[in-house]
């Protein structure tokens, strides 16, 4: 057998500019062009993303910084995270009966402004680059010690307004010399952008689409989620209706349980009336309560109920456990809080 004789990592034809060469930032074709030598690249690839190689000269090979973390009694591990220019980040591991969840972020802040998510009340400060976006996972799982995960971006942020740096981080995750991660097991989380939803239709790498619906009705959804008086409910179900059947499939609506808001089984009956015969599935999130927002979350027995009525119309529906609320680690709870009940 010959020998694979790879170029010194220190002979990269064009060295990087400091700030600029984050591995992170990087596909491996990328990489390859950068050093000269695809063969290279992969070896890199492997050797950081599975083999947990902290030196890939000329590139740096740098993580957040870990602000403090905490750990729910559920085993859930909410981070809190520095990046290089000091601004902060959350990201969440999410432990599962065969692989864990690892929840990232993908802008500092958020600027849909949801009146039920702590992480609207910050406001945008910026997008994250692909690379911050790839570091987290990269993160997680080394303090997971876990190379099984799946990724959710439903950490800080509205996806679809980082398109482009979100779309390039899915394709470093899913490099098969790298995480490999199968786009089944990536799913993006949006309040329904509809240029963005067009443009992902288009791609050849579509993650799983989880789409933040919580009001049935136009009038309740404008209150509760500023951005539907630009993207109504009906122009996203639209956009949804357009997929190939294998990608419908593939759409989550994601229904927010609050007490009293949005929990009605006139409610219930709307929002089944409204996907009609799409194969789509919705899931049920009790919603996670917080001072700063006064709202309470739905009784057991009526989210039991709204639950049965879509089942009883045909209608995949899950409720999601909580996990991480004690930590201020569940959905909607992100806000860069550096102690427990702050």
């Amino acid at each position: 057998m010959t020998d694979v004789r790879y170029p010194s990592p220190a002979a990269s034809r064009h060295p990087l500019p400091s700030g600029e060469g984050s591995f992170f930032e990087f596909t491996r074709s990328e990489v390859a062009q950068e050093i000269g030598s695809p063969a290279f690249a992969s070896y890199l690839f492997k050797s950081v993303y599975l083999n947990h190689a902290t030196d890939a000269a000329p590139f740096r090979v740098n993580l957040p910084t870990i602000v403090r973390s905490f750990k729910s009694e559920d085993g859930t591990q909410r981070f809190l995270l520095r990046l290089e220019d000091d601004e902060m980040v959350e990201s969440v591991i999410i432990p599962g009966d065969d692989r864990l969840t690892f929840c990232i972020s993908s802008q500092v802040g958020c600027a849909l402004a949801c009146t039920f998510c702590l992480t609207g009340l910050l406001g945008l400060t910026r997008n994250l680059t692909a690379g911050e976006i790839v570091s987290q996972a990269v993160l997680l799982a080394r303090n997971g010690r876990s190379s099984r995960f799946s990724v959710v971006l439903m950490g800080m942020g509205e996806p679809l307004q980082n398109y482009d740096n979100v779309l390039k981080a899915i394709a470093i995750l899913n490099d098969d010399h790298g995480y490999n991660l199968s786009s089944r097991r990536i799913t993006l989380s949006t309040a329904g952008l509809i240029p963005g939803l067009k443009r992902l239709a288009g791609e050849l790498l579509f993650p799983n689409l989880s789409i933040s619906l919580t009001g049935a009705t136009n009038a309740l959804r404008d209150q509760l989620m500023p951005i539907n008086r630009k993207y109504p409910i009906e122009d996203i179900l639209k956009v949804v209706r357009s997929l190939p059947p294998q990608r419908q499939k593939r759409v989550m609506l994601e229904y927010v349980m609050i007490k009293g808001v949005t929990d009605s089984l006139g409610d219930a009956q709307t929002l089944s009336e409204l996907i009609g015969t799409v194969p789509l599935k919705v899931n049920l999130i009790p919603f996670n309560s917080a001072p700063e927002l006064g709202f309470a979350r739905s009784d057991d027995a009526d989210i039991l109920r709204f639950h049965a009525l879509l089942l009883e119309k045909g209608i995949a529906t899950f409720v999601r456990k909580s996990r991480g609320s004690d930590v201020s680690g569940a959905c909607g709870q992100l806000m860069k809080k550096s102690t427990v009940g702050e």
